[in-house]
């Protein structure tokens, strides 16, 4: 580990079984925007990398409507291997893997960190959350050792399921681009790329 990627690991017998390989974050090793999931899925586990099947294509679709590219933000997950059938990651699971996240957190040091959905969110803050209600609000929470803004965003896949969950989700990726000053307005209502 040195710091952003787990090259071997064998804490959680389970997810060793399931999976076929460690899917490690991708982009910028000093990015501004560090996403977080909850763990990787079917096409994650095959391709290797976070967030590249539908959810990962919301997410990419909404990056770009903010003007922000893939490659410009950090995506990664609380957990690196793929749980059996895409349940969510077990609460041992995430303890096994907390120390990566956080050491990957404190590596990039991002100005925001945005969790997408659920299990993120209450993973890094530590409390029940009710995501839909709080997506798009910041907190401040302590990961290893060190003060983050935290963004509560709900997960792309919520989008798929339940339309009425787009406007929140697009808002919350608003916010985390402005927050970040990496968008800003150019007066058209679109958003350009400042400060790259």
């Amino acid at each position: 580990m040195d710091g952003l990627e787990v090259i071997e690991c064998e804490r959680c017998p389970e997810l060793c079984a399931s999976r076929s390989r460690i899917v490690n974050g991708t982009g910028p090793e000093d990015a501004e925007l560090l996403f977080v999931g909850e763990g990787p899925g079917e096409h994650e586990d095959e391709g290797g990398e976070p967030f590249v099947g539908r959810s990962g294509t919301v997410l990419d679709d909404a990056l770009r409507d903010h003007g922000l590219e893939r490659d410009a933000v950090r995506i990664t997950n609380c957990v690196r291997c793929r749980p059996p059938g895409n349940r969510d990651p077990h609460k041992d699971e995430l303890a096994n893997c907390r120390e990566y996240l956080e050491r990957e957190i404190s590596r990039v040091d991002p100005e925001l960190v945005v969790t997408l959905g659920k299990v993120p969110t209450e993973h890094l803050l530590g409390r029940d959350a009710a995501v839909t209600k709080e997506a798009g609000t910041i907190e401040d929470a302590r990961l290893d050792g060190t003060a983050h803004r935290v963004l509560i965003c709900v997960h792309p896949a919520a989008t798929l399921y339940d339309s009425s969950q787009q406007g929140t989700f697009e808002s919350a990726i608003a916010t985390a681009a402005e927050v970040a000053g990496v968008a800003e307005s150019d007066g058209s209502g679109q958003s350009r790329l400042g400060g790259f």
